[in-house]
């Protein structure tokens, strides 16, 4: 068994109840050694927490939500390959949404100039981008949100519920094949629910940094087959879960 696939295992028997070193030794007929060194390279990747003769699962930490300026910096060659690799999947004629984000921003930078494709959006950011390249946009209302540059609310919602797109182009402060998509407020993750569920296609733009991030307390679960565009290497511990997600499919924002 390969190093990754047999730590994702351990980490399945942890969550289980096989949280020993013996047990996990004699469940995978390897030795003390072995063991002890998957369970620290899972503690380093923050996925279980090591203690006396074996493990436990990591409780989720949640953090404050970074600001809309470090936001912007963190990884802009990741975004600029994620965002390039999702237009690729704009058709002619589609109805997209763009969700709110840098990520997404970057997104409607390579958006092609395309007439017949209609593009709504709650993303301030997004909007500058799209009106400086000369493209048409329709904006919906509700309330500013100034830590993403983006509008939730009543107004936003019920602005959904008069509408229905091909593809929806999001993305979120974290992603997690269990869990879903994490975000800073539940206005965020509420909107985005609805979204997931008045489209075709669910596209998740998500640099590598965010796969199995659980850093907010409010979730949108992705209960529906969903693509998720990443920068992360096709075989990074990251990636395992959501390539052996029923629901994924998972698209290298360099292949």
């Amino acid at each position: 068994m390969k190093v990754a696939k047999r730590r994702e295992a351990i980490l399945q028997a942890v969550q289980s109840g096989s949280a020993d070193v013996a047990a996990l030794c004699a469940k995978f007929d390897i030795s003390e050694a072995t063991v002890r060194r998957d369970l620290q390279a899972l503690q380093l990747d923050g996925r279980l927490l090591r203690v006396y003769g074996g493990a436990v699962l990591a409780p989720i930490r949640h953090e404050p939500e970074e600001s809309l300026e470090l936001r912007k910096e963190h990884d802009s060659e990741g975004k600029e390959a994620i965002a390039r690799k999702a237009s690729s999947f704009i058709e002619p004629g589609d109805t997209i949404f763009i969700d709110g984000g840098t990520t997404t921003d970057a997104f409607a930078r390579h958006l092609p100039k395309d007439a017949s494709v209609r593009v709504i959006t709650n993303n301030l950011l997004a909007l500058n981008t799209l009106c400086a390249r000369g493209i048409a946009v329709c904006l919906i209302g509700g309330e500013l949100r100034e830590g993403s540059m983006s509008v939730y609310g009543s107004l936003a919602d019920m602005a959904l519920e008069r509408l229905t797109f091909d593809k929806v182009f999001s993305s979120a402060d974290g992603i997690d094949a269990e869990f879903g998509v994490c975000e800073g407020s539940i206005e965020q993750a509420w909107f985005k629910d609805k979204l997931f569920r008045r489209t075709r296609e669910v596209y998740m733009l998500a640099t590598v940094e965010k796969l199995g991030r659980k850093t907010q307390m409010n979730w949108s679960p992705i209960h529906r087959p969903w693509n998720l565009v990443t920068d992360a290497a096709p075989e990074s511990h990251p990636l395992l879960a959501f390539k052996n997600h029923p629901f994924v499919t998972v698209i290298g924002a360099h292949e």
